[in-house]
């Protein structure tokens, strides 16, 4: 194509070119020319070679493309045959990148993410839709790999100006839940939210402290995995989070009470004195084969260092953390339940029903009776394999190990 003998049209001839019997062509130069229809239409093309191949790029439709446009198109086009770029194809790559951005928007990939959670809650969905009205408004049209840390951010600050801190926390959370779900899926490749720890206005809550965070929890387990100290508080610490009872009822654990053929540690709750049951996976049962070789001449499964007819100290895992650089405002012994209980819901998609059995907490039926302590037993066996399997994952570094069929009841 040649640079010379171009812009030969005029705005007003464009405008009055009529049309006739047959399809006409008037000419810019550059190749470009406006064909005018039978019925009026009044198309602009750009021909040109490629290859030593005659070829015909469609610039638009006269007069949502002017003139002037049409002529930066073509001078785009005659960029792209320099460099060696068939303008046919940059535009069909164009149109299929705009396509896939279409199908690509946050809130395409939050509804499917949404949809795939199939054994939550009714309550729970709700929850989650609630948060996600907030984002949608945000910037749910954008595709996701345009979604920033300063967009969640900004509309975290909105809601937190609104005095609702813990719904801001929310927020960011449930983004972080949709990335890692496109991350999986191989249409995102970071989580922004990863660096907006620490911007946004601390909650005050009175409950236990806990890390729900999978990449908090990654670093915790890690740690975990790496602590010295006596050996009854390293077993202590490790079993902490693959049982998730109360700290009081790990501490006075007893062999008599675990059945590892069984892979079942059968007690009493501690508040209300009704018989319990934790399925022990076959991590659990590994490192209690482990401590039973050593502290099994007792009666207790983590006993005192100055006496194995002892419990250990009720501080004991509370201090382990404390030497693992987490305040008592981060992590607590107790935090091991509230970690548990959210990731199992709103990562692993598990019932709320059978988390709350195995937190040991009241669950009743539709009748309003009381469940006994083998309901949902088998369910109950498969999520701690599950879960400690999912530490495991964490503690080597996969923060985004996620499981979207949970269990049904």
């Amino acid at each position: 194509m040649t640079t010379t003998n171009t812009n030969k049209l005029t705005e007003n001839e464009v405008k009055k070119a009529k049309p006739t019997d047959t399809p006409y062509k008037i000419t810019d130069g550059g190749g470009m020319y406006l064909l005018v229809k039978p019925t009026g239409g009044k198309y602009w093309h750009l021909a040109y070679r490629f290859n030593n191949k005659q070829k015909l790029l469609a610039l638009g439709v006269y007069p949502d493309v002017t003139l002037k446009e049409a002529r930066i198109k073509r001078e785009s086009a005659r960029k792209l045959l320099q460099e060696g770029t068939d303008p046919s194809d940059a535009k069909k790559e164009d149109k299929r990148l705009s396509i896939l951005k279409a199908e690509n928007t946050f809130e395409a990939i939050a509804n499917e993410w949404l949809s795939k959670k199939t054994k939550l809650q009714a309550s729970t969905v709700k929850t989650y839709h609630h948060y996600l009205s907030y984002i949608f408004e945000a910037f749910g049209h954008k595709p996701i790999t345009d979604v920033t840390s300063p967009d969640i951010l900004a509309l975290c600050r909105q809601v937190e100006a609104k005095g609702t801190i813990e719904t801001a926390h929310r927020i960011k959370m449930t983004c972080g839940l949709v990335f890692r779900y496109a991350i999986a899926t191989g249409r995102a490749t970071y989580d922004p939210t990863q660096a907006l720890k620490g911007a946004l206005q601390p909650v005050i809550t009175t409950h236990h402290a806990s890390m729900v965070s999978p990449a908090d929890v990654a670093r915790l387990m890690q740690g975990i995995q790496g602590y010295e100290g006596h050996y009854t508080t390293v077993y202590a610490l490790k079993l902490a989070p693959l049982f998730f009872v109360r700290p009081c009822e790990l501490r006075e654990a007893k062999w008599a009470d675990i059945d590892l053929d069984a892979k079942e540690w059968a007690y009493k709750v501690s508040k209300t004195k009704s018989e319990h049951i934790v399925p022990l996976s076959s991590q659990a049962v590994a490192l209690l084969v482990e401590l039973k070789a050593i502290s099994g001449s007792g009666v207790y499964v983590f006993p005192s260092i100055r006496s194995n007819q002892r419990t250990m100290s009720n501080n004991t895992v509370n201090a382990a953390l404390r030497r693992l650089g987490y305040t008592s405002d981060e992590m607590c012994g107790h935090g091991f339940r509230a970690m548990a209980r959210t990731i199992l819901d709103e990562v692993l998609g598990y019932p709320i029903e059978i988390i709350e059995m195995q937190l040991a907490h009241a669950v009743k039926d539709a009748n309003g009776r009381a469940y006994n302590r083998t309901k949902y037993r088998e369910q109950r066996h498969k999520m701690m394999q599950h879960w400690s399997d999912y530490l495991d994952n964490l503690q080597i570094g996969n923060v985004i190990t996620v499981n979207f069929g949970g269990i049904a009841i």
